[in-house]
């Protein structure tokens, strides 16, 4: 998938916890997790807005775009 998340990055940054992340946005660690590890196939705006206030960053900081390499097709 070309979206990649850098949770685990701005965490780091910020020398936060997960499970810290999660008590102060009131999400399970689990969800947290899921998304953490790119397993998520979506996320409410409401939720990424409470990340990134208590993380004090912009969308761009935890969710990236890599596009995928395009396949050359045999002939």
């Amino acid at each position: 998938m070309p979206i990649i998340v850098n949770l685990d990055v701005v965490l780091a940054q910020r020398k936060m916890r997960l499970n810290d992340l999660a008590a102060a946005v009131d999400i399970t660690p689990q969800n947290l997790s899921i998304l953490k590890t790119g397993k998520a196939k979506a996320i409410r705006f409401s939720t990424l807005e409470a990340i990134c206030e208590h993380l004090q960053c912009q969308p761009g900081e935890i969710l990236e775009y890599r596009p995928e390499p395009v396949k050359k097709k045999k002939t």
